[in-house]
């Protein structure tokens, strides 16, 4: 059953026009490392908003390992919080989310994020945070309890551990794909697109093929069979270029001089 009423379709278009406030929430993290891993993930999918609640050490966003473990996210760094309890990290949050690998016997219901989280996003709330667990123990049952919803993160079978961080661009990346993502950027974007060959000029390729195949003698005029109609067939199949065009008609000059 949803978790959610129906959403009409439409509602999708205007999610990336209303920003939702999104918050990550480490509780009682281990290693400094993990929570400049954890800033680095969220800022590469847009987001900096990081509260950690009982971390190890009370020093941990400024320690070495963390700032450098941000790797060029220091300013996400620069702005988590520490508080005590996780009641304090959802301050101004509507909708929270504990991460989990097995569901609990009692509590909220425990969904996969793919097919989550766009339901999530329609409903268009004014605050989400996610919420993952210690390094050694994850997520208490009470803290689990205090959260609307659990995810879990399918993982082969016999071997789910992730770790902090990965479970956290996971999410990250999950939740901005149900916002509506980013623009992808190909490899060759900033290249125009190549034109494709027109038939007229395929077909003068052919002919200009089939005389070099007769001069070379691997064609034979008196029993033709279909090379031709196959060799046409195979260059639609490929799609050629003008430039692509170029080269095979080069080729057979280049052949067409060897026999003179």
């Amino acid at each position: 059953m949803n978790a959610f009423p129906h959403s009409p379709p439409q509602e999708t278009a205007l999610l990336s026009a209303k920003p939702v406030q999104t918050r990550f929430i480490l509780l009682d993290t281990s290693h400094a490392g993990n929570v400049g891993a954890a800033a680095r993930a969220m800022k590469v999918m847009g987001f900096d908003d990081l509260v950690l609640v009982r971390p190890r050490f009370a020093d941990v966003l400024s320690r070495d390992e963390a700032i450098a473990m941000a790797s060029g996210a220091q300013d996400v760094l620069g702005r988590a919080r520490i508080v005590d309890e996780l009641a304090q990290a959802l301050d101004g949050i509507t909708w929270a989310c504990a991460t989990a690998m097995t569901p609990r016997d009692f509590g909220p219901p425990t969904h996969v994020p793919r097919a989550y989280l766009p339901e999530l996003a329609m409903q268009q709330p004014q605050g989400v945070a996610f919420v993952f667990g210690g390094e050694r123990f994850g997520m208490s049952n009470e803290d689990v309890y205090r959260c609307h919803a659990c995810l879990s993160i399918p993982t082969a079978a016999g071997y789910g551990s992730l770790n902090l961080a990965q479970a956290i661009q996971v999410l990250a990346y999950e939740w901005r794909q149900a916002l509506g993502g980013f623009d992808g950027v190909g490899v060759n974007a900033s290249c125009s697109p190549e034109r494709l060959a027109d038939g007229a000029a395929i077909q003068g390729l052919l002919g200009h093929w089939q005389k070099v195949l007769i001069d070379l003698g691997f064609l034979n005029t008196a029993a033709p069979k279909k090379l031709m109609p196959r060799l046409n067939q195979l260059i639609n199949r490929t799609q050629l270029t003008e430039q692509e065009l170029h080269i095979l008609r080069g080729i057979a000059r280049s052949i067409e001089r060897l026999l003179a």
